[in-house]
């Protein structure tokens, strides 16, 4: 199929789904079905996978895809941006190097006119010492002077002129690096389009010359795109609810600006592998040996037809001129003839193995299997015929073609090959290793396979390879694309696999946005979620005399919020920017606002020692704590104050507390406490003050006790 034998319709991108490394794209385009259903769609990225390719028609039932393949074309790029850019970044390097060959030039006269120094005459031996004539040495110093003063005047103007030139080149080159990649970057712009086969009619009946107008769904997999969550609070004081605004830090590098799409952000990894575990059984008795997986089976019957159909369709025509090996009769191995012939039937059936190709070397004893029973032969120099597990996708074909109905995708007819010459001898086939084939580890990998399709040559189509780049170049724009995931995080970002742990979410955004592919970060406005918010300030004296402010967020929706950045918002006015935890659906967490001035807290300690008991057997620790509150604030506050008493796990050590605290019940606060806390509550109206008074006692038994363990500084 060529450029002009399918119709060209073009494609828009509508909505896109990015996940934790990549993103899913889906195009849509419309257009009326030629007599021969075949039709080229247009405006597919670069960096797209081939393998990910899935097409389907919507709103006709009548109408399928029958098969869909990628092909790239080479055409001359128009003028864009990036292109006038690179210039600009040209002229700018040119500029910058002849502004320092100014600055070094004047450098080099700065250090000639400097090295000026009065050089007497030689004396002879018999002559006498001469006077030297110091207006001579001082004219000498006020010229070098002079000529200093006017060069580094001058090469301050050269300095300055480079440092100018310097910015204006770092300026152009950072817009380069950030320009998007949608446009082409070399001197030929390579497209990438889907040419599809359409099958049916939208009505059920025949075509004329051009058929209804249908509207096709493609969907594809891009790398080179990434995610962080974001989020913006506001909040009123005396308000118990807030606005809790998702945002999200999108950068992508895929080739093709995303414009007026429709967004959805997923935490689950793109290529993750789904591949089902297989479950080893567990047997009591003597131990037995592993068998390893052989990775092959007997080909099945009727091998040699598989294609039959396709060859009887007739040859395609070939572009390269070449003919094939040997096809001419009577004609030695390598011979050529006026146009590509087909290999014969007979070639076919009697063809030797091939050999190997660079890349799917089969190792040691990878002999030929036997011939299947009632089928042609079965040798797999290049592929294997594997035992397939249970998958829930089929395997993929460069070419578009699918299994074969009449036989497996793992058994391929063998390769062709070239008769012997006149008065030659054919040389004997080397014999085959015993036992079946050992296939590689690559080859092992049954959801890295491809299926090569039935234009391939050399005995690979029909059969499985390990999958490999569709192209050089095309690898290569994956790698660059990939290379977005190094970004540096925003502040206080979490990358979403790391915050969302072993579940998965998706986000859908409520409006449309434009993300362009520059590889820098954009933000968007994803959707509004409603969250309960209650504000509390808390204190742990024994550690810091400080009262922080915190809110405590409570999500009653049923989709989880992840841990990134959150800009707080207090009665209009911007307080801070924090570190939102993971908050799962039902879940409680405190966010930090920082300190409160207006709160003062003080406490004091005093501890008293003693004994008690009948002989006086027993050491008594007891501790007292005051803490002073102050509101200096116009508004109550609720002022949460924590202490910690000691916990024991000797049954003979008693700790009474005499106090009006309270334990935080387990499970119900929106973190977790540790053992011994206790927490005092209390309301203060604006400017009220608060005394609070604990105590416990530490009864140790004098055996328990060490000695000079009670000391306190």
């Amino acid at each position: 199929m060529t450029a002009e034998t399918a119709q060209r319709w073009g494609s828009t991108l509508d909505s896109v789904v990015v996940y934790a490394q990549g993103a899913l794209c889906r195009r849509l385009a419309r257009g009326s079905v030629p007599p021969d259903g075949r039709v080229r769609v247009t405006g597919l990225p670069r960096t797209l996978d081939p393998g990910s390719l899935r097409a389907r028609v919507l709103g006709a039932p009548g109408v399928r895809v029958t098969e869909a393949r990628v092909e790239f074309e080479a055409e001359p790029p128009g003028t864009g941006a990036p292109e006038g850019l690179r210039r600009e970044v040209e002229r700018l390097h040119d500029e910058c190097a002849a502004a320092q060959g100014r600055r070094d030039r004047q450098l080099s006269l700065i250090e000639e006119v400097r090295a000026l120094r009065p050089a007497p005459p030689a004396r002879k031996r018999e002559e006498s010492h001469r006077r030297t004539p110091v207006d001579a040495w001082l004219g000498l110093a006020d010229f070098v002077e002079e000529r200093l003063t006017g060069l580094h005047a001058r090469l301050v103007e050269l300095e300055e002129a480079l440092r100018r030139v310097e910015h204006e080149l770092g300026v152009a080159v950072d817009k380069l690096d950030r320009a998007s990649t949608d446009a082409p970057s070399a001197h030929v712009e390579t497209t990438v389009s889907a040419v599809l086969t359409l099958d049916g009619t939208a009505d059920g009946t025949a075509e004329t010359e051009a058929g209804p107008d249908l509207e096709l769904e493609l969907e594809y997999g891009v790398p080179g795109a990434v995610w962080v969550p974001a989020y913006r609070l506001a909040h009123r004081q005396g308000d118990g609810t807030g606005d809790l605004v998702l945002r999200a830090s999108v950068a992508q590098r895929t080739g093709e600006d995303w414009t007026g799409v429709r967004i959805a952000l997923a935490t689950a990894d793109l290529r993750r592998r789904t591949d089902l575990p297989r479950l080893r059984s567990i047997r009591i008795g003597r131990r037995q040996p592993v068998l390893a997986p052989s990775g092959w089976r007997e080909p099945p019957a009727g091998l040699a037809d598989l294609f039959a159909g396709y060859e009887a369709a007739g040859p395609r025509p070939d572009t390269t001129g070449a003919a094939w090996a040997g096809s001419a009769p009577g004609g030695a191995a390598g011979g050529s003839a006026p146009g590509p012939v087909p290999p014969p039937p007979a070639v076919m059936a009697a063809a030797a193995p091939a050999p190997a190709p660079q890349g799917y070397g089969a190792p040691q004893g990878y002999g030929p299997p036997p011939p299947a029973p009632g089928g042609a032969g079965g040798h797999y120099p290049e592929g294997f015929a594997g035992e397939m597990p249970e998958r829930s996708q089929p395997a993929r074909s460069r070419s578009g073609a699918g299994p074969h109905p009449g036989g497996s995708p793992f058994a391929a007819a063998p390769a062709p090959m070239a008769p012997a010459a006149p008065g030659r001898a054919a040389p004997p086939p080397p014999p085959p290793a015993p036992g079946p084939p050992q296939p590689s580890t690559a080859e092992l990998d049954y959801a890295g396979l491809v299926l090569c399709g039935p234009d391939e040559q050399g005995g690979r189509r029909g059969r499985l390879f390990p999958d490999a780049p569709f192209d050089a170049v095309t690898a290569e724009y994956q790698r660059r694309a990939e290379a977005v995931a190094a970004l540096p995080l925003p502040g206080h970002a979490v990358r979403p696999r790391e915050s969302a742990g072993s579940f998965d979410h998706r986000f859908d955004a409520t409006a449309r946005a434009d993300v362009p592919s520059d590889g820098t970060w954009h933000t968007i406005t994803v959707a509004r979620i409603p969250v309960g918010l209650r504000h509390e300030y808390l204190c742990v004296p024994s550690v810091e005399q400080t009262v922080y402010g915190s809110l405590v967020l409570s999500n009653a929706t049923g989709q989880a919020l992840l841990a990134g950045p959150v800009e707080v918002t207090v009665d209009d006015d911007f307080l801070l920017t924090a570190a939102l935890p993971t908050l799962a659906p039902g879940g409680v967490r405190r966010v930090g606002l920082g300190p409160t001035e207006g709160i003062r807290v003080t406490r004091r300690t005093n501890l008293h020692e003693s004994t008690s008991g009948l002989r006086n057997n027993i050491t008594v620790l007891d501790h007292r704590v005051h803490v002073e509150l102050a509101n200096r604030l116009a508004r109550p506050v609720t002022v949460e104050v924590r202490e910690r008493v000691p916990v024991t796990s000797e049954p003979d050590v008693r700790i009474e507390e005499r106090a009006d605290w309270t334990a935080p019940e387990p499970g119900t606060g929106p973190e977790h406490h540790a053992p011994g806390t206790r927490v005092w509550r209390v309301e203060l109206s604006a400017g009220d003050t608060a005394a609070l008074d604990g105590r416990y006692e530490i009864r140790i038994p004098a055996g328990k006790a060490l000695v000079g363990g009670n000391r306190r500084s």
